[in-house]
């Protein structure tokens, strides 16, 4: 794919982000699931680690390497033409630059960067080192001429760290030193209720990922709410596996 193919992927899917008219962006781990999704109609699709790892049979929380995952990225961009969005976890101990280059070199154009060190114990890193490393990111994919999408993520709300009276406060100030190092999205994961939604809305920058259970969720309930991003974790493969479950019992 040539540079300027990745450019207009890349501006496509930052485009999509519009907070109250958000990005629909399901989760995929295969050429099988990104086909079957882009032709039911979707133009741009995001990549889960966790499905992914699941689909190689590697633990997540990068029991995989970035290798495992790139090559699996390289097979959906060749079955499929929409832009791609990548769950790259904590960055895999590799370098800025190389993760930058896999991805591009992979055809994806977006990528997830969570605050979960999982080389390290699972240590979260604190919202100056996470910030350091979007703009890291961010200085890689300038280098290499493509406005690569990120979307920062943090875990504090998912993991219940610290404590709960000022976790909001604290993954919002991480979130935005991310915003002002060169994030495009922000992505506080976790389930949260309504009110929640409109606060991280309205403290963010940016536009807010959310995370949806596919098969449970409303879809029309997001909107209203202001997030620009809508993602589906590891739930898709999760409802199919439920699903597989059903059809398959009655012939053991």
């Amino acid at each position: 794919m040539s540079n300027d193919d990745l450019k207009q992927k890349a501006a496509a899917l930052l485009a999509l982000h519009r907070p109250g008219d958000p990005a629909i962006l399901p989760t995929v781990w295969d050429a099988w699931s990104a086909k079957t999704v882009v032709d039911a109609g979707f133009t741009a699709l995001t990549v889960g680690s966790h499905p992914v790892a699941d689909s190689v049979g590697k633990p997540d929380g990068e029991g995989m390497s970035y290798d495992d995952l790139v090559t699996r990225v390289a097979q959906i961009t060749g079955a499929v033409d929409v832009p791609i969005s990548v769950d790259i976890e904590s960055g895999y101990g590799e370098s800025a630059a190389r993760l930058i280059e896999g991805l591009l070199s992979a055809g994806a154009v977006g990528l997830n960067i969570e605050d979960t060190v999982h080389s390290e114990g699972g240590r979260i890193r604190s919202g100056e080192d996470h910030a350091a490393l979007v703009g890291d990111l961010r200085k890689a994919a300038d280098a290499a001429g493509v406005h690569v999408v990120i979307n920062a993520r943090t875990d504090l709300f998912l993991r219940q760290v610290g404590d709960e009276a000022d976790r909001f406060d604290r993954a919002v100030h991480k979130l935005r030193l991310a915003a002002d190092a060169g994030a495009d999205s922000l992505y506080p994961v976790g389930r949260h209720d309504d009110d929640t939604y409109r606060r991280l809305v309205e403290a963010l920058p940016l536009p807010v990922n959310a995370i949806a259970l596919p098969g449970q969720d409303d879809p029309a309930r997001f909107g209203p709410l202001g997030v620009g991003r809508i993602s589906f974790g590891p739930f898709l493969q999760g409802a199919l596996t439920s699903r597989i479950t059903e059809l398959v019992t009655p012939w053991k």
